[in-house]
């Protein structure tokens, strides 16, 4: 059920930037156009991911995934919404969600299922959060390169703006790290309430 709905995400999106790509196209307004055809492009990575390389993604990791590209790509970029101030602080908090969500998927991967508790919630807590934090911080970087390498201006308010997008991504990889133990905390509890029953 979860992977027909990642599909659904993910046609829907690439659909929607298709057909903008074709409009903007036929108006000769290249720079949405090119936005609206990189929005294909990411649109269909998660099933690329799902049918050629059989990586199979959580639900929460695309949802956030699609609305980080939408919020970003049609809203962000092609409807201006970057120009309202704060709506690039609102994109680094979804991102801090979205990298935490992904930090969610990785590590369900790489722990054993068998070790269940005898994993700390806490150790879980600092995992998710720590690569939040982390890829906040690579996005940093990559934003400081352009600007420095290619005369870019990524980084409109200086160290200000970086401190603030810090800020906002490691608050929403917070809110995704307190909620995943929380989930744990629940699941073991309910475990416990089974086995003794």
């Amino acid at each position: 059920m979860n992977q027909k709905l990642i599909n659904i995400l993910a046609i829907a999106y690439s659909l929607f930037m298709l057909i903008l790509a074709i409009i903007f196209y036929k108006s000769n307004e290249s720079f949405k156009f090119l936005i609206s055809l990189s929005g294909v492009f990411c649109g269909v990575i998660p099933l690329i991911l799902a049918f050629i390389l059989k990586f199979k993604s959580n639900i929460q990791l695309v949802f956030f995934y699609i609305v980080f590209l939408f919020c970003s790509q049609y809203l962000g970029s092609i409807r201006g919404w970057y120009g309202l101030g704060w709506w690039d602080i609102f994109l680094h908090f979804i991102s801090g969600i979205l990298i935490a969500y992904l930090g969610v998927a990785i590590y369900e991967r790489l722990i054993l299922r068998t070790a269940g508790k005898m994993i700390s919630k806490w150790f879980v807590f600092l995992f998710i959060f720590a690569f939040s934090v982390f890829g906040g911080v690579l996005w940093e970087f990559y934003e400081f390169s352009m600007d420095q390498i290619f005369e870019m201006t990524l980084q409109g308010g200086g160290n200000k703006d970086t401190m603030i997008d810090l800020i906002a991504d490691t608050t929403g990889g917070l809110v995704i790290a307190l909620w995943s133990v929380l989930k744990l905390k629940l699941k073991y509890k309910n475990e416990d309430k089974y086995l003794h029953s």
